[in-house]
Order: C-alpha cells, then sequence, then structure tokens
C-alpha cells in the first residue's frame, strides 16, 4: 500500500480504545489520525484526556500523545479527516445504532467492537477466518443507507472466539450439540485489578447478556445470505454459562460437543492443525500465521502462558478427550481484548480493505 489509510478511533479513551491505539502504532496499512470520545474529553490531548488510566502494559504510543480529542458528535466534521473509523464508544444499544449509521452515511465505513448492530439483519458479523464471504452483504446495507461507500461492520462477542473457530473447523462433522462454559477476563468487563479490586480472588456466576450472545452468535456467523440479509445458521444447538473469574486478560472456554458424524481424535487433531482462511491466503498483517494450536499437555492452555500466541491473534485447545455423555470435550482460549475485541476488528478492516470495501477518500 503506497499510502497509509487515515483512521479515526470513536471512544478512543475507554479499554478497547487504548487497545485499539496501541495495535494501530506502527501498523503497515492504517495511521491514527483522530481520537475522539465524549464531550468531557474533548479539547484535551490524549495524553491528558486519558490521564492515569492508561490500562495498556505498553507505554502510549509517542504520536498520539498529542492528538486532540475530537468530540465524538462532531460527526461530518470528524468524518472529513479520515477514511474510515473503529468504534468503541459507551452508549446504550439504540444510541450506538444510531451514531454509527451516521458516521456511515457521510460515507465513512465504520468498523465496530460493539454489540449494538450485531443483529442488523443487513449488518455482517465476521470473524474473518470463518465467514468472510458474509462480507456481500454490505452492497444491501448501502442501498439501506443511501451510501456508496459508507457502511458498517462489526466483529462478534469476544467470548465466542474461544470455541467457534474450533467447531467451525469440525464442521463437516456436523457439530449438533453444544455446552460450553466460559470464564471470562475482568477486562472484557473494561477493569484491571486496580480498579475492581473486589473481583481479586472472587468469581461472579453472571456476566449481564454474555450467555445470550453466546449461544446465538455463532449461529449468524455461520449463516446465510438470503434477500439481502443474514439468516442464521439452525444448528448446532449451543447452550452457555458465562463467568467472570479473576484473570486480567484471557477467555477461557470449557466445551463438550455431539456430532453427527463422530470424528476419530486423529480427525479433528488434524482439521485443527490445517485450518486456515482468507486472512491467512491474503498474508494480511495482522493475521496468525497459525489460527489453531494444541496442546498436548494436561495443563494446557492457560492465559497466563498462552493469551499471547501469535501477537494474541491466535486461538488454543487442549484436553480434547471423549466424554461419558457428549462424544467430545476440550478446553479453549483466546486473548479477549487482542483477538476477540480491537484486535479481531483491526483484521476485519485489513480484510474489507483487501477487498476493496475500504478505500481512501
Amino acid at each position: 500500500m503506497d499510502k497509509k489509510l487515515r483512521v479515526g478511533v470513536l471512544g478512543a479513551t475507554g479499554m478497547v480504545g487504548q487497545r485499539f491505539v496501541s495495535l494501530l502504532e506502527n501498523h503497515p496499512w492504517f495511521e491514527v489520525v483522530l481520537v475522539a470520545a465524549s464531550e468531557r474529553s474533548a479539547g484535551k490531548t490524549y495524553e491528558e484526556a486519558v490521564g492515569g488510566r492508561w490500562k495498556m502494559s505498553n507505554p502510549m504510543p509517542e504520536k498520539v500523545k498529542g492528538l486532540i480529542v475530537q468530540n465524538i458528535n462532531n460527526i461530518e466534521e470528524n468524518a472529513s479527516q479520515v477514511d474510515f473509523c473503529f468504534s468503541a464508544v459507551d452508549m446504550s444499544k439504540e444510541e450506538i445504532r444510531a451514531f454509527e449509521d451516521a458516521y456511515a452515511r457521510t460515507e465513512t465505513p465504520v468498523v465496530s467492537n460493539n454489540s449494538a448492530h450485531r443483529w442488523t439483519e443487513d449488518v455482517p458479523m465476521v470473524i474473518p477466518e470463518i465467514n468472510a464471504d458474509h462480507l456481500e452483504v454490505i452492497e444491501y446495507q448501502k442501498k439501506r443507507l443511501g451510501t456508496t461507500r459508507g457502511f458498517v461492520a462489526v466483529k462478534p462477542n469476544c467470548s465466542i472466539q474461544s470455541y467457534t473457530p474450533a467447531l467451525h473447523a469440525l464442521k463437516e462433522f456436523g457439530p449438533k450439540q453444544v455446552v460450553v462454559c466460559t470464564y471470562q477476563a475482568i477486562s472484557g468487563a473494561g477493569k484491571t485489578f486496580k480498579d475492581w479490586p473486589e473481583m481479586v480472588e472472587n468469581v461472579i456466576p453472571y456476566i449481564g447478556g454474555e450467555e445470550e450472545k453466546s449461544e446465538l452468535e455463532p449461529l449468524k456467523v455461520w449463516g446465510h445470505i438470503e434477500n439481502g440479509r443474514i439468516v442464521n445458521a439452525e444448528s448446532p444447538v449451543i447452550t452457555a454459562q458465562c463467568l467472570r473469574v479473576a484473570v486480567q486478560d484471557g477467555h477461557t472456554a470449557a466445551v463438550f460437543v455431539n456430532f453427527e458424524k463422530k470424528p476419530t481424535k486423529e480427525e479433528i487433531l488434524d482439521r485443527w492443525a490445517r485450518f486456515s482462511g482468507l486472512p491467512q491466503e491474503l498474508q494480511l498483517p495482522s493475521a496468525p500465521k497459525q489460527f489453531i494450536q494444541y496442546f498436548e499437555e494436561d495443563n494446557r492452555p492457560q492465559p497466563v502462558l498462552d493469551r499471547d500466541y501469535e501477537r494474541g491473534m491466535g486461538i488454543s485447545f487442549g484436553r480434547l478427550r471423549e466424554d461419558k455423555i457428549f462424544d467430545y470435550k476440550f478446553v479453549g482460549l483466546s486473548h479477549n481484548t487482542v483477538r476477540g475485541a480491537a484486535g479481531g476488528a483491526i483484521l476485519l478492516a485489513e480484510l474489507l480493505t483487501a477487498k476493496d470495501y475500504i478505500q481512501a477518500k
């Protein structure tokens, strides 16, 4: 790419916004030229607006420290300065939908980390290795919005990354019933132990809305386009429990699955080892070279040891074995704020760029 695309980060001062800013440092295709947040942060430098709330382990990138934070509600003005935006805003779902559509109508593509548009039928919700074909629905969305280049695309919930790729790699065997229990890190709530001390040595057996997302979002990812909308897959049937645990980063999943045609353990491991998708074929900058890794050790994967596999963009599995009730059970792990949030959205933006949905204005 001769010239980097100009990027805006909407909701740049929150945890996911910070992760966007951090991951986009020195990106070969994209350059952050605009950071936007609420009115209380507008007018300050990014460094001043974030203050002591920088939650990343690496330092704040020098290039963004002096950027003046813009008011996210100055839509036309902000949109005029960028080629596309990442959205990580903190509003009600209704407000987010209206807000992202408004940016899209300025002919500015929006790649969103938010859940608000995940169930809009003409908005693709994409794990790039799994359902890149869903980008085709964007043309129908543009007709609804009245745009030629503006649209909204979203990434799925962070927790489903820890098990959906494993099941997708085994689609030929017909997964039909899935029980999943996710053990989710506190960064999924935008927190650290410093600002959520009651989570130290604790487990909270409820995360609002998370179980519904875990059960239903994979079905949209596995769905198909029909009459200008995405129709959900009918199977597998998924039931989920989601717990918040005393881990900073990394969502773990315990998965039990029945198949229409039960594979051998060797077949499962072979499909996981060979699984790749369009991001690997296109060699996108953020794509993991090896999407899935499997551990033979009984005590892996572990968040502290394995969440940063492939710079946090790969998925780890372990403890695959036959079960007394289900065909198989296994454990999965993904980095929730990299692959599951900002990193997954950046990979989606790279795919959209490679497929010419995102271009310089």
